[in-house]
């Protein structure tokens, strides 16, 4: 099966030469696993992990905030080099948020502040599979605090490692072997009052 795998993290500001370099670590690993990159389409650590990516060949789409690669450019000041798909959604920066993690399997934070908090937020949430490198600062490396606070039974897995290789192998080996016994919230026995909600359609998650 191709997972997919969200990089979400520090969009701006500088970043050091080891984040840079583990942040293109983190494209390239994921891309030599089989795997798809899916990213915020936005500067920074992600973006890193979109060129490593790319330099390995791998499958990359970016969610972008924008309504078209005009406004993605000129009001976000954000890249459009190195993807294979950008999905523009039109809902800004929060709706771009729940559109990227729905499309992941596996979601990964390095770095990054509110927004990257968002992000995980959701993530946690909606019961995904999470993997946090650590060592990137911001965000990432206050979840272990965070986690112990989120006391709701969503199902959702915290994993944490320093390099980008050690975490996506401990990732697709756990959600390999117990993370997909695990069933989307649109599959759960509530999942017809869901689609009442959503208007008669649902968004099923890979099983």
């Amino acid at each position: 099966m191709n997972l997919v795998i969200g990089v979400m993290g520090t969009a701006d500001g500088p970043l050091s030469a080891g984040v840079t370099r583990r942040g293109r670590e983190l494209g390239r690993v994921i891309a030599t696993r089989g795997c798809t990159l899916i990213t915020g389409a936005c500067p920074g650590i992600s973006y890193h992990a979109v060129q490593g990516a790319r330099e390995a060949g791998g499958l990359v789409v970016g969610v972008s905030p924008a309504l078209s690669r005009e406004e993605h450019e000129a009001r976000y000041h954000s890249p459009v080099d190195g993807f294979d798909v950008i999905i523009y959604t039109g809902s800004g920066l929060m709706g771009r948020e729940v559109a990227t993690i729905r499309s992941s399997d596996i979601v990964v934070i390095a770095g990054g502040r509110s927004g990257t908090l968002g992000e995980f937020a959701i993530a946690h949430d909606e019961g995904r599979l999470i993997g946090v490198l650590s060592g990137t600062g911001g965000i990432a490396d206050e979840i272990d605090r965070l986690v112990p606070l989120c006391t709701k039974g969503t199902g959702a897995v915290v994993r944490y490692a320093d390099e980008p290789e050690a975490l996506i192998d401990d990732l697709l080996e756990y959600y390999r072997t117990e993370h997909f016994k695990h069933p989307s919230i649109f599959a759960r026995e509530d999942a017809a009052r869901a689609v009442t909600l959503l208007g008669g359609r649902a968004i099923l998650s890979r099983p």
